[in-house]
């Protein structure tokens, strides 16, 4: 009874439109006043313990660096460095672009921030040279979502704090996935691009290539930075987001010199905006996730999910569809709030790695991102570009196949995701 009021209420409340946050909170507060012995202080005192969890507190750092990085003019610098690199190739800037992706996707943790950043530079620079602007909407759509696969990722933080996870383990298993996609993406782009002629840069020279690592080369420093400061123990995952921020402004300020200092404080109220936001659905969602464990719904769901006798495969199956509804109409964090700590006893006791369980949630997440009616990617893209909402969506679906194709793969090929963290010691 209170697992079916807990839900049908949350749905209702988003059904009518009420923002997804306020839904979650709400159904979660109803929940235990009619249902539970539990004191509504409670309730208070748990969103006060959202806003203390010190992983969270990496979420505002990685979008301050992010909005540093897009405002600082580093999403330019990685995409001259990305042509330089494979624009001699067919179909060059579109590869390109999917590579600007995968380099920005390592400062950001944002897949709508990786879209708007690569975006608005490499599509009119491939409808400049011939390109169909579909064409490159669809494929920019798409390499975005790598956003919140290669690390540092947002969603990746909110997982780790959801499941009590490793984020450093959790950061290294979504490399090697980020990099498949993206060559995968690259693969489908030259094929496409061989049988429509699309056209090719000039080779760069030496001196070309140079230049433009040189320019590039403190957006990259950052990765270094992130990932060697967690792996080396240097830092945490939270410290080594703080880093990235100071990083991303002193670059951004005195190095590139694209922004002013009276720039700062518009970059900072940006960003503040979105990490408000964003931990307000966390905090709402926390709440949700706390009624859950109190109602000992996961335990009553785990139960009946190993009395049906699923096994691991058909379990992970029954988690890609309910998750990829989910991500049609849910913001990613939300999503994994609310299901991480259903899905994650199940899992256990089912023998599943909970860092693989975390990456195929990410690359669903993903998917989520791209597809309507509350695909955010989708929105960007088209604010970006100028074009329709529907006219993204038809531009993004032939890619979006791929990712389908790639999500089943990560799902039943666990070592993708382990390979990396088994290899660095950190089992």
């Amino acid at each position: 009874m209170t697992i079916l009021f807990l839900f049908l209420a949350l749905f209702l409340l988003m059904f009518i439109g009420v923002p997804i946050a306020i839904a979650l909170g709400l159904s979660g507060s109803l929940t235990i006043m009619l249902f539970s012995p539990d004191s509504v202080r409670s309730l208070a005192i748990k969103l006060f313990e959202t806003s203390e969890h010190y992983t969270l507190l990496a979420i505002p750092f990685f979008l301050l660096a992010g909005a540093f990085m897009t405002t600082g003019g580093v999403a330019r610098r990685l995409i001259d460095f990305a042509n330089a690199c494979v624009g001699h190739i067919r179909g060059g800037l579109a590869i390109g672009a999917v590579l600007a992706c995968m380099l920005f996707a390592a400062l950001s943790g944002s897949s709508p921030a990786t879209v708007a950043a690569v975006g608005s530079i490499a599509i009119a620079g491939m409808v400049r040279s011939g390109y169909p602007q579909a064409f490159g909407a669809g494929i920019v759509c798409n390499a975005g979502t790598l956003g919140i696969l290669i690390p540092p990722s947002v969603v990746m933080v909110v997982y780790a704090a959801a499941t009590e996870s490793s984020v450093g383990k959790l950061f290294m298993a979504g490399v090697l996935p980020g990099i498949l996609l993206g060559v995968v993406l690259m693969v489908a782009i030259y094929i496409v691009a061989a049988k429509k002629h699309l056209p090719a840069l000039p080779r760069a020279t030496p001196s070309e290539w140079l230049s433009a690592a040189r320019k590039a080369i403190w957006g990259l420093l950052l990765m270094a930075i992130i990932l060697g400061g967690i792996y080396s123990g240097m830092f945490t995952p939270t410290e080594a987001a703080a880093v990235a921020a100071v990083y991303a402004a002193f670059v951004a300020l005195f190095v590139y010199k694209d922004m002013r200092l009276r720039e700062v404080p518009r970059v900072l109220l940006e960003s503040g905006k979105l990490s408000i936001m964003l931990m307000f659905i966390i905090a709402n969602a926390m709440l949700f996730a706390h009624v859950l464990t109190t109602e000992q719904i996961p335990q009553t769901i785990t139960a009946w999910v190993i009395g049906m006798g699923l096994s691991p495969w058909m379990f992970l199956l029954v988690v890609n569809l309910v998750l990829l509804v989910a991500g049609a109409f849910m913001e990613p964090s939300a999503i994994i709030l609310i299901l991480a700590p259903i899905l994650f006893p199940i899992a256990m006791r089912l023998g599943i790695d909970p860092i693989h369980l975390g990456i195929v949630m990410v690359v669903n997440m993903e998917i989520g991102l791209i597809t309507p009616p509350v695909g955010l990617n989708l929105f960007v893209a088209s604010a970006v570009t100028g074009m329709s909402v529907g006219q993204v969506i038809h531009a993004a679906l032939p890619w979006l196949l791929i990712l389908l194709g790639f999500l089943l793969v990560i799902t039943y090929v666990p070592a993708i995701s382990l390979a990396l963290p088994n290899w660095l010691g950190m089992g």
